[in-house]
């Protein structure tokens, strides 16, 4: 798959991947989209915007060790999230 120029600063090569969202997550990716456009110019797609974030949890060293459900990961992220925020703090 051919980079387009906009997606020039990610990895060597881009690889898709097809997600199903609901109407609310959807709409919170083109808000913080928009956000963005609003406050610098610049709109994040809603691909840099899911990019980021994966960037941000292998930031914070999570695993799916021990997770058998979405709402069990979701937690571990907030739990390692709040603890990074705390570390920050002392």
């Amino acid at each position: 798959m051919r980079q387009s120029p906009r997606n020039a600063g990610n990895h060597r090569h881009a690889h898709r991947v097809i997600a199903s969202l609901n109407r609310e997550q959807v709409d919170y990716l083109d808000q913080l989209g928009k956000d963005a456009q609003f406050s610098s110019g610049l709109k994040l797609s809603r691909t840099q915007i899911l990019a980021a974030m994966v960037n941000a949890l292998k930031r914070l060293n999570l695993t799916g060790e021990g997770i058998s459900t979405a709402e069990q990961f979701e937690q571990r992220i907030v739990d390692a999230m709040m603890h990074k925020m705390r570390g920050r703090r002392a």
